[in-house]
This record gives C-alpha cells, sequence and structure tokens, in this order.
C-alpha cells in the first residue's frame, strides 16, 4: 500500500505570561512541535490517528513509535508489512517540546505537567485541523502506549472540550491507552505479588518489595510527588537486585533494562535516582540504529531541522522537569472520558512489568462509571489470528473496551504486531 509522508513544524507560541506565570515575553524562547503526516494514498482520508507512544516522557513518537513499531518503515526503511498505514493515516507528535526533533530556545519553557502538555498539543491541534481542513471530517483516535497514556487521556478530554465549544474542528473517535500509566501507585503496588506469583521474588524479597512500595504510597498520601518518584526508582532498583535483574518492559528478557544502560546521562540530574529512570525508560530508547536514522538520513531528507537541534537533544531535560507530575494518578479524567461518551479503550501487554496487567485492572476497578459492575460481570472473549493459538481476550460495553494481548510486553506493536492491528481495526469498527 502506498504511502506519502509529510513533515510539519509547528510554533506552539512564544514564551509569554500565558505560559510561564512568572516570566516576562521573551522573544527568543519558542516552542517548535514537529509532527509526521503519513497518509494513505488508496485510501484517502479514512481515518487519522494519532500515536502518543511515547513515554519517559521524552522519547520520540516520530522516530520510536514510527520506525521501531507502526510506522510504513522500520529502522533499515525496510517496509513494515505490519504498518498501521494498512488502517489509517498516521499523525506522529514529539511531546511534550523538548522530545525528539521539537524544542524550545528556552531552559525554562519545559513542560512541568500534565495540563501544560495537554494545552500544548491542543494548540498544535488546532493549528494542524486549521492548516488541513480535510482532516476536519476524518474520523479521528488518540492512540498512546506508556507514559503516552496518560498526556492522551488529558489531551483528548482537552480536545472533546474544545470540540464542544467549537474552538476547534475535528470528528474524536476515540482514545486508546497501551499499558498506560494512568495510576502508577496501582502499579507499584502489584509488583511484589506479581512477581511473586511467578517465581520471580522469594518471601524475603516479596517482604522488602512491600515495605518500599508502602513507602511510595507513604509519599503519595502526604502529596510528595518528586519523593514518589525518587522511591519508586528506589522500588525498580530493589526489584533487580531481588530478581536478578528483571527486564521490566518484558519479564521472560533476561537482561535488565538498565544492563543495556549507560551512566553517560545520570550526572545532568540533580537527583540520581530521577537519572536512572531516565536511563531505564528513555535513553534506552534511543537506540544507536535509531539515533543514526534520526540524525542522519531523516534529517537530511527533513531539511527543516536547525543545525543547533539534535534529535532527542533535550530528552533529559524534558523527563527532569516532569518529575513532579510522574505518580500523580489520571483515573478522574478517564472517568471524565467515559462520562462524556468518549470511546475509551485500555489495551495491555501480558509479559509487561512496569505497566503490568494486574496494576491496569485493579485502577479500572476504581471507575465510577456508572456501568463498571456490569462491564466487569461480562466474560472475556478469545482473539485468534489465522492460527488456532489464542493471540488476546477482549471484553467491551458501550464505549469502554479492555484488550489482555497475550505473549507481549510494554510494546505490544513491537512484540505482537499483528494481534495489535487486528485490535486496531476492531477499535475502528473494519472487522
Amino acid at each position: 500500500m502506498g504511502v506519502m509522508c509529510s513533515c510539519y513544524i509547528i510554533t506552539i507560541r512564544p514564551l509569554t505570561t500565558n505560559h510561564m506565570s512568572v516570566k516576562p515575553v521573551v522573544s527568543s524562547g519558542f516552542f517548535h512541535m514537529r509532527c509526521f503526516v503519513v497518509r494513505v494514498k488508496e485510501v484517502p482520508f479514512s481515518f487519522l490517528l494519532l500515536w502518543l507512544f511515547q513515554g519517559g516522557p521524552g522519547a520520540s513518537g516520530c522516530g520510536f513509535g514510527n520506525f521501531e513499531e507502526i510506522g510504513p518503515r522500520d529502522t533499515k526503511l525496510n517496509p513494515r508489512n505490519s504498518s498501521w498505514t494498512q488502517v489509517a493515516n498516521l499523525l506522529f507528535v514529539d511531546n511534550p517540546v523538548g522530545t525528539g526533533y521539537s524544542y524550545t530556545t528556552d531552559s525554562g519553557a519545559f513542560a512541568k505537567d500534565i495540563d501544560t502538555v495537554s494545552s500544548d498539543m491542543l494548540i498544535l491541534l488546532d493549528v494542524f485541523f486549521k492548516s488541513k481542513p480535510e482532516f476536519q471530517k476524518t474520523t479521528f483516535y488518540i492512540f498512546s502506549e506508556s507514559y503516552g497514556g496518560k498526556m492522551a487521556a488529558a489531551i483528548a478530554l482537552a480536545l472533546q472540550k474544545a470540540i464542544a465549544a467549537g474552538s476547534i474542528k475535528c470528528t474524536l473517535g476515540g482514545v486508546a491507552l497501551g499499558d498506560s500509566w494512568i495510576s502508577p501507585i496501582d502499579s507499584v503496588l502489584s509488583w511484589g505479588p506479581y512477581l511473586y506469583s511467578i517465581s520471580l521474588l522469594d518471601d524475603s524479597g516479596l517482604k522488602e518489595v512491600q515495605a518500599a512500595a508502602s513507602a511510595v504510597q507513604d509519599a503519595l498520601d502526604k502529596s510528595q510527588f518528586e519523593l514518589a518518584t525518587e522511591l519508586w526508582s528506589k522500588t525498580e532498583d530493589l526489584i533487580e537486585l531481588n530478581t536478578d535483574g528483571v527486564n521490566f518492559y518484558n519479564i521472560l528478557n533476561k537482561d535488565s533494562l538498565m544492563s543495556r544502560s549507560t551512566d553517560g546521562n545520570v550526572a545532568r540530574f540533580s537527583n540520581p535516582y530521577i537519572g536512572r529512570l531516565f536511563q531505564r525508560y528513555v535513553q534506552l530508547l534511543h537506540t544507536d540504529s535509531l539515533n543514526e536514522l534520526m540524525n542522519g538520513p531523516i534529517r537530511t531528507k527533513l531539511k527543516i531541522i536547525p543545525d543547533s537541534v539534535q534529535w532527542g537533544g533535550q530528552a533529559a531535560l524534558v523527563f527532569e522537569n516532569m518529575a513532579g507530575d510522574f505518580m500523580k494518578p489520571v483515573v478522574d479524567i478517564v472517568d471524565e472520558l467515559l462520562c462524556a461518551g468518549i470511546n475509551v479503550t485500555v489495551y495491555n501487554g501480558q509479559l509487561d512489568l512496569i505497566v503490568d496487567t494486574v496494576g491496569q485492572e485493579s485502577w479500572v476497578k476504581q471507575l465510577k462509571w456508572k456501568r463498571l459492575e456490569q462491564f466487569r460481570s461480562l466474560r472475556w472473549k478469545p482473539l485468534h489470528l489465522e492460527a488456532e493459538e489464542t493471540a488476546a481476550f477482549y471484553k467491551g460495553l458501550e464505549n469502554f473496551s479492555f484488550y489482555w494481548i497475550l505473549k507481549a510486553g510494554h510494546m505490544v506493536p513491537s512484540d505482537q504486531p499483528w494481534t495489535s492491528l487486528l485490535m486496531l481495526k476492531m477499535i475502528m469498527n473494519q472487522v
């Protein structure tokens, strides 16, 4: 299937008192966000899908999400047979500002919370839909992964309100939250029992991990969010020590995430525990092959990247500035989406640890959605590909659905591309 790719630079806004309430206008301070649009030639404007991978925060959707997961070509620029362009046009955005090719020229301008992330994205979407009016009536879906799911929920709610107010013309089809950091504490509290149940912790290890997780909970109860983030990092270190290096992205991969990282970026962090989280969840995704591609052939092809900007060059600053937001839940936002009638899909990889399915199911049970008990009483249904082997389980009711993706870790589209493609078609009612 033929595709057309375009790249746009969107200047979000100059640094004004609107954004930074204590600072005057600074003429040199701009927020520039990059987005790639991949159009399907044979099915013009059928669906438009915004991909917000990327976790971290600070990992690039234009880079990792595009070339490592769902885009039309891989990091060697070979065609990807399982690309999501078989189903929809794709919009990749590097966000928050400072991620990937996105950048700011002011060191104090990085987002520090999810509200800023969503307001910046709304400006981008407003510009995009006004400049590309052919997409205004195209059914628009927001898909996400990891920390991107937290951002996706907030962005979807803000977009729904903007559509209702008439300030943005868009046809919102729904939001999908993949292995998403919706309620961090529910993940943290589930790690010990989960690992113990699959023989990756013994009694002593379980006791230590549970004590560490309780300390995270205590910090949250006191609204000490940055301390909770530090204690989360310490809990992960303790788990790696007790499990002989379990991989938080896929429990069946023997090498831990830290074993594939270097200490090069930790020194730039004022808090070394935040630096270790960056190593584990952002730096790891900036592989040599992807770095070479994005800062080589892709950069040359685009012809719009300033000489002073390196793909991924501000990722550590993005991560560090968002540290106070990491452990804050957004379950209430998901509830608002459901109550507003927005289609919400949750999907999770069976082998993920950082956002394990047990933790996901825990926050789902906390929803105040009026149909929750009826949803929970439903039996799930197996999903199969061409082979008879079960690929996933699924259940849905009205505007809420949940997919349990088997044999997949944190990056579901990478681990199980064909199951992911089937799920995508189901969400978009194409099967």
